[in-house]
């Protein structure tokens, strides 16, 4: 998944509306209706890299990065990269200060002591931030995502940076592996209600850099993943929140999986299996066995940061947990972000709604 557009309320906001918006039911309004904006259907022909770039009609979208890194003394980091675009009206991108773009960057390090995160946002059509799909580019004010020059492919050979008050990183991600496409051929279904984004994946980078935290520099060096989605109404309105998981295994295959909760206490609940070559298999609910172990007091909330998940299919029963279970998104819409790890590999955790 990455069902990344945490971002709403804030865009609802900076609409500048005279009367505040009833609320939504579903997590951060993301079912409400986008009936005037651009579908999601089944039967999408990707083409690369023009869908590295923005998709214009559609309401909301991002690209997101996320990397678990080790320094050589062995200290785990997990650094968050994001950009979101949301159009605040259906209908073709307008120039410059007509543009009803809003833009959004959260960034976050985490260590096993300290997780500090930052948020930015713009408003577009005047090049404070964008995206562009060739040569690759995705920016908002100095922190970027972006192709090296003299690069193979858009995405072979990265470089990705951000900052805030109390941390900053530097890191160069390659990869020369295929990308995968999640759900169904890139079709990736939310609920049993139809809900969907068009979602791939790059599982595969390998980054090298550097991170800072209250003025010490680590060198570090560690698995990254880089998520595309894009979307109009990804959720339905029953839909209160989701657990994402982002898993990097020793053994060399990658394993995404979400749970989106409803009100109800049911969950829509699927993934995809990634094997060494980049091949997929698409997981279903009666494939997984996904559990909360441990919860952690943040903030008033209560949240799991400690799973059980098996996937007897594939003789896998591990138990990740957080890195650092404090690793709370304390922005315009909190959420829970860090890295986790486990016997036989490291990789990411997302929980909203909680």
């Amino acid at each position: 998944m990455k069902i990344k557009a945490l971002w709403w309320a804030l865009v609802l906001l900076l609409a500048a509306c005279d009367k505040a918006p009833a609320p939504e039911e579903s997590f951060a309004g993301l079912g409400s209706d986008a009936a005037d904006f651009a579908q999601v259907i089944p039967g999408k022909a990707f083409t690369f890299p023009e869908d590295h770039g923005p998709h214009d009609g559609f309401r909301i979208e991002w690209w997101y990065v996320t990397a678990n890194l080790k320094d050589a003394q062995g200290n785990l980091f997990g650094v968050q990269w994001t950009l979101f675009r949301n159009a605040l009206k259906a209908g073709p991108t307008q120039p410059a200060w007509h543009d009803s773009t809003i833009w959004l960057g959260h960034a976050a390090v985490t260590s096993a002591t300290r997780h500090y995160a930052a948020e930015r946002y713009a408003r577009g059509g005047v090049g404070q931030a964008g995206a562009q799909a060739l040569p690759f580019s995705a920016w908002i004010d100095d922190w970027s995502f972006a192709t090296r020059p003299g690069a193979a492919s858009a995405l072979a050979d990265m470089q990705l940076k951000a900052g805030g008050p109390q941390f900053a990183y530097d890191l160069h991600l390659i990869s020369s592996r295929p990308l995968v496409l999640q759900g169904d051929s890139g079709y990736s279904r939310k609920s049993d209600q139809g809900q969907a984004s068009y979602y791939y994946s790059q599982p595969f980078f390998t980054a090298a850099g550097s991170v800072s935290i209250d003025g010490k520099t680590y060198q570090v060096s560690g698995p990254a993943w880089l998520d595309r989605e894009w979307s109009s109404q990804p959720l339905a309105a029953s839909q209160t929140g989701w657990d994402w998981f982002s898993l990097h295994l020793d053994r060399g295959e990658q394993l995404m999986l979400f749970r989106v909760r409803q009100k109800d206490g049911a969950g829509y609940l699927t993934g995809t299996w990634i094997d060494q070559q980049g091949h997929t298999e698409t997981l279903h609910n009666a494939d997984i066995q996904l559990a909360p172990l441990a919860t952690t007091d943040i903030d008033g909330r209560r949240i799991p940061t400690r799973w059980s998940l098996k996937i007897p299919s594939k003789h896998l029963d591990i138990t990740p947990q957080a890195v650092n279970p404090k690793a709370w998104m304390n922005l315009s819409i909190p959420y829970w972000e860090g890295p986790v790890q486990f016997d036989g590999g490291v990789g990411y955790l997302e929980m909203t709604g909680y």
